[in-house]
């Protein structure tokens, strides 16, 4: 983990480009799958909130699997979605999920600590009550913006943690310190990553808007707009992989 210098950021947001635009049929392909795959899961009851957490790091490796087979020239195909759901990959893999389990069981906590259980009750209640619907709409806003930081933070300083397992072989503990602190010692270059990733999802966005407006092709071409971007984080992030822990051999690509 050597000490790299800001601007490589920006150098992983270019790489990253770069590997979609090799394959992006393929890559389009596995996020359409994994958002149809979160959606199923997320109509069960009760075992779908547990499960959707748990998969993180098996839909995650989809998308490092299938950047390291672009940057390999291997053509990428839907059954890479299976990569991370693969015995005994699954069971490494959940182990990594229990944290995320457990990250979002402590926002919920901190929702309930700082404005109370009732508040839940106090959003759905929300547009049944248009004069209470300012006051509430603020302290709305603060605590979505809490929770989507702590996300944030949590996604990125643990997403390391799911291909350290799979291609590493490292137990869950191990694996999770080195993602973290990987991060945290190059925070400054992933805040690179994180801001020019923004700024030009905002400057494209705010074009599309004055061009198309608000009409039902502006906001098509939005929706395209935002799955893109994911796209182009998911494979910056795999060459930021590749920079702090090095390319994954074909010896590594095969879980243990």
């Amino acid at each position: 983990m050597n000490n790299l210098p800001a601007r490589t950021g920006w150098d992983w947001l270019k790489q990253g480009t770069s590997l979609f635009r090799k394959q992006p049929a393929a890559l389009t392909t596995i996020l359409f799958a994994s958002i149809v795959c979160s959606i199923g899961l997320s109509i069960l009851p009760i075992i779908g909130t547990v499960l959707s957490p748990l998969l993180i790091p098996s839909f995650s490796m989809a998308f490092m699997q299938a950047c390291l087979m672009i940057e390999n020239g291997d053509r990428v195909t839907p059954g890479v979605l299976l990569t991370g759901f693969r015995r005994p990959a699954l069971g490494a893999l959940c182990k990594v999920g229990t944290i995320y389990l457990v990250v979002g069981l402590l926002e919920m906590l901190v929702v309930v600590m700082m404005l109370g259980p009732e508040f839940f009750e106090k959003v759905a209640e929300r547009q049944a009550n248009p004069n209470d619907a300012a006051a509430m709409l603020s302290t709305e806003i603060g605590v979505f913006m809490l929770i989507a930081l702590i996300n944030l933070v949590m996604l990125v300083t643990l997403y390391y943690a799911a291909p350290l397992t799979y291609w590493k072989h490292m137990k869950t503990g191990k694996a999770v310190f080195y993602s973290f602190f990987a991060v945290v010692r190059s925070a400054r270059v992933f805040l690179v990553l994180l801001l020019a990733w923004f700024a030009a999802f905002f400057v494209l966005a705010s074009l599309m808007s004055i061009v198309f407006g608000p009409g039902t092709l502006g906001r098509i071409l939005l929706t395209w707009l935002v799955f893109l971007f994911m796209l182009l984080l998911q494979c910056s992030m795999y060459a930021g992989y590749r920079t702090i822990f090095g390319k994954p051999s074909e010896k590594d690509a095969q879980p243990a």
